[in-house]
């Protein structure tokens, strides 16, 4: 749903019913993961993509026959067909479960509040019982993550408390499906809930206005990152040389470090290659709870930079979580080849990839994203 969600909140406020299909359920190779989701509105107009392409037209139809026909929520399951190269299916061998149901704004406003919070960049979970008894499926309840209360219902009863204390305990930016009741003190009835969580946009912190600044900063925002860029230099650090960063900050950089808000999901990028600036903001930067933390140099001012950093009494544990030279290997040369690469060791740490070409490597392309608190 998440993809989508721009959209989903006009229709929502324009009071127009939709059918959204969600995929709930994959196996082997899928080209979308569990959360992506197709709409379409009772005039034919399809938003989103859940295959690719191999299924869509299949999905569309049965969104539409969901509004025609007012039905209870169904699920449906895609596979590839080996008998009939033409047949509904995934070409990539795996298997998809989509969720189909209708949605009413005017019947369900919690929908178009949360939808309403997401546009405005507001932490928001949205649980959607999509296995369990029939007269549950499709039931939604938002939780609003600024405030932490609950809107919408599963049962009116345990199950709604049930839901939101599970939802109120996830924080990604990605949707995640989980089980919960069975239990007579909690829930008495077994359900299988998907909860579409958005966090508030991970923070990009560049420190160093120089041409690689501004051309990763534009990689940033395209991956979603709210991007700083911060440098002392104020001829340097002007918002019309990073029109692409949603703040510039003039400021010693260790400074406006040590005042800004940071958490697990914040990458640090260094291209000032400037001991003055750089070692006190990597003696800080290296101590606190941020995802990445990356030097721009050579193989010469990296060994320098580790020499004075371990002078001033950093560990070599905090030593082993600092990216120098920064960026992967990719041959890059150019300002936006730089940000490319950069961008692209953020990602792999993030997901726990290696870095390494496909084709060196077996196993699942997609990996199942790890779950942290949410807030």
């Amino acid at each position: 749903m998440l993809n989508i969600a721009d959209t989903l909140h006009r229709w929502c406020r324009e009071a127009r019913p939709f059918a959204l299909a969600t995929v709930v359920g994959v196996r082997g190779s899928a080209p979308l993961p569990v959360g992506t989701s197709v709409a379409v509105d009772e005039d034919g107009n399809a938003v989103g993509s859940i295959s690719g392409g191999c299924v869509e037209g299949a999905v569309y139809e049965l969104c539409r026959q969901m509004l025609r026909d007012r039905r209870t929520p169904q699920r449906a399951r895609f596979g590839y067909s080996d008998d009939d190269a033409f047949a509904v299916g995934l070409t990539c061998g795996g298997e998809l479960d989509v969720f189909v149901q209708r949605i009413d704004p005017a019947a369900q406003p919690h929908v178009s509040t949360a939808l309403s919070e997401i546009a405005q960049g507001r932490p928001v979970a949205v649980a959607q019982v999509v296995d369990g008894p029939e007269r549950l499926l499709g039931s939604t309840l938002s939780v609003l993550g600024g405030r932490h209360a609950a809107y919408g219902r599963v049962d009116g009863g345990p199950a709604d408390r049930a839901v939101a204390d599970r939802a109120r305990a996830l924080r990604a930016g990605r949707t995640v499906r989980i089980d919960t009741g069975g239990q007579a003190d909690e829930c008495p009835e077994r359900l299988s809930v998907l909860v579409h969580v958005h966090a508030s946009r991970p923070r990009l912190l560049v420190f160093g206005a120089v041409d690689f600044a501004a051309a990763l900063s534009q990689a940033g925002r395209f991956l979603g990152y709210h991007v700083t860029v911060c440098d002392a230099r104020p001829v340097f650090a002007t918002p019309a040389r990073f029109p692409h960063a949603d703040e510039v900050v003039v400021e010693w950089p260790h400074r406006y470090l040590e005042r800004t808000s940071v958490d697990e999901r914040t990458a640090v990028c260094v291209l000032t290659h400037d001991a003055k600036f750089d070692i006190p903001l990597l003696r800080l930067a290296l101590d606190l709870p941020v995802a990445y933390v990356g030097a721009m140099g050579s193989r010469r001012t990296h060994d320098e930079r580790m020499r004075r950093l371990r002078e001033q009494g950093v560990t070599e544990n905090q030593l082993a979580r600092l990216r120098s030279p920064i960026g992967l290997d990719l041959g890059a040369s150019t300002p936006e080849e730089t940000a490319v690469s950069i961008t692209a060791e953020i990602i792999a740490q993030a997901n726990h990839g290696t870095g390494r070409p496909l084709t060196q490597s077996t196993g699942p392309i997609h990996r199942p994203s790890e779950l942290a608190s949410y807030r």
